[in-house]
């Protein structure tokens, strides 16, 4: 396919090259460029936010990596370059980390960027009073006290993370952690202007009050409708940077945003679960696929206050067993994804998926282990299981929930209440435990298998099933300061395959529509799909 992203480390060569960009021409490839340089986009709902320590999803994040920049970004291979550091070094044990900054990183309202704003921001992150859903993520970066100060046992200050001077910023982790690098690309690391927090509060994040550091400034916010970034002439690189407006639409339907991106609305658009192999025949330089660092699951709360039912592991595990997920790979979404039996990704980089049990089986072996299961449970197609499973809006996992609740029906009786609901109500409702199964789907904060496996943890803060085994949480810490964790990681996906609080379902594949002006290659190689708005381009048609 088409589509371009420029190198991540050319800010220097773009400022020379700023005549050629005012000619219209690229300045590396010469390709003559669009006189509107504007990115428009289809995401499904309204994002949580654009507060970088509140946000948590994934289209609220691609938001905020244009609003926002931290001490790290990815290129379009998924390797670190630097974002607001330019570079970094460490003590021998690798337990203490000073990043240098760039001297010329300034806010949008021309304040300097300084390590004391990453110390405020991780402050806040830390701080109980923020309520953060990502608050947990300090305890996944290692950083010092940062359990005490999340239990509100110690005051904020006593995370291990200190301004040295303006432009040196140094972390102090509880161990040595290999990959700690890489978890600083994660929007709830990104810098936050205090000053703009102190005189506006929750409202700091409108447009008319919003004070950003990264290439893009947000300009509009129409909540469930459209939000408008424009360039940020502080940024920077901005003499760098191509692409002067981005749009996201929220349009719910995936089949009436494909409609609106043939109507050339669009610049990039989901493909329509089924509606790959056709659009691929029929628009093979538009239309493309590949693997990304991200499962979905089916989540069962196994919490204190669940039905009976469900805190029994023969029910949990019979459900997983009779899903085929062959089916619903290839019959119903058909767009490349991958069958799961485990959490963790085969794409996560360092991760060997451990052989489980259920994995080897046929289905019509685990189809048969699922009704006896059933039986001992003292269920069967005379004596049905009741429950519901909710998911959010959406025509994709509308037609994979119909599609599992008629499996569970025929294989094992149990009669399904299906039900969707907006966002954020969804994701309120799941958080509470107010469910019995939830769809659910997470895509890695970094490429490390602790990214996904963090969240069978019991202090997770997205361990919504609120699933809680002593041994998971003994392996997981223990894996923090192993060179090579694959044991430890390779036990905690065979207790969760034997407890079953969650279903895997599939791996993700990325499938998107993109339009032929956009040239080069979107960052397909990298499977956290970090992408950059800064980083595109559109040539003249």
């Amino acid at each position: 396919m088409t589509f371009t992203i420029k190198a991540a480390l050319l800010g220097s060569a773009f400022a020379l090259a700023s005549p050629a960009l005012a000619a219209g021409t690229h300045p590396e490839t010469g390709e003559k460029l669009a006189d509107d340089q504007t990115f428009t986009y289809r995401v499904l709902d309204e994002h949580t936010s654009v507060d970088p320590q509140i946000v948590e999803d994934v289209s609220g994040s691609e938001i905020v990596r244009d609003l926002f920049e931290g001490l790290y970004n990815q290129d379009k291979d998924g390797n670190l370059v630097p974002g607001v550091a330019t570079g970094y070094t460490t003590n021998d044990d690798k337990t203490v980390y000073t990043f240098t900054l760039r001297d010329n990183a300034k806010w949008s309202d021309g304040k300097p960027v300084t390590a004391g704003d990453f110390v405020y921001a991780w402050q806040r992150l830390a701080d109980p009073a923020t309520a953060s859903e990502y608050q947990w993520y300090m305890e996944v970066m290692n950083i010092k006290n940062a359990s005490a100060v999340m239990a509100g046992d110690a005051p904020v200050t006593d995370l291990g993370v200190k301004a040295i001077d303006d432009h040196t910023l140094e972390v102090t982790l509880e161990g040595s952690l290999p990959y700690f690098a890489k978890t600083t690309t994660h929007t709830s690391t990104f810098p936050t202007p205090k000053w703009a927090i102190d005189a506006h509060g929750a409202d700091w994040i409108k447009p008319e009050n919003i004070v950003v550091n990264g290439a893009y400034k947000l300009t509009e916010h129409v909540a469930n409708e459209r939000l408008v970034r424009e360039r940020n002439e502080m940024y920077w690189d901005n003499a760098g940077t191509i692409i002067d407006k981005v749009v996201s639409l929220v349009i719910n339907d995936e089949n009436v945003a494909l409609t609106r991106y043939q109507a050339g609305e669009l610049d990039r658009t989901e493909i329509p679960a089924g509606q790959y192999p056709a659009l691929k025949a029929s628009n093979p330089d538009e239309a493309t696929i590949f693997p990304r660092l991200c499962s979905y699951y089916y989540t069962i709360n196994v919490s204190d206050n669940a039905p009976e039912f469900l805190k029994d592991v023969r029910v949990r595990q019979a459900l997983s067993y009779a899903i085929n997920r062959d089916i619903i790979t290839e019959k119903v979404l058909q767009s490349g994804e991958f069958p799961a039996y485990t959490f963790t990704p085969a794409a996560t980089a360092g991760f060997e998926v451990p052989s489980v049990d259920y994995a080897t089986w046929t289905q019509e072996e685990r189809n048969a282990k699922a009704v006896e299961l059933m039986a001992e449970a003292g269920y069967d197609k005379s004596n049905p299981l009741e429950l519901s499973l909710i998911y959010n809006t959406s025509e994709a996992h509308k037609k994979v929930a119909i599609a599992v609740s008629q499996m569970w029906k025929q294989n094992l009786g149990v009669k399904v209440s299906l039900e969707n609901q907006e966002w954020k109500t969804f994701l309120n409702t799941r958080g509470e435990q107010n469910y019995e199964i939830a769809r659910a789907g997470w895509c890695g904060d970094y490429n490390e298998a602790s990214t996904f496996l963090d969240l069978v943890q019991s202090g997770s803060g997205y361990n919504d099933a609120k699933y809680n085994n002593a041994m998971v949480d003994e392996l997981l810490a223990g894996a923090k300061t192993m060179d090579d964790p694959q044991a430890n990681y390779t036990k905690v996906e065979e207790i969760i395959a034997a407890d079953m609080p969650l279903i895997p379902i599939y791996h993700y594949s990325g499938k998107f529509m993109f339009q032929p002006s956009i040239v080069g290659s979107w960052p397909i190689k990298n499977v956290e799909q970090n992408w950059y708005s800064k980083d595109l381009y559109k040539v003249a048609e």
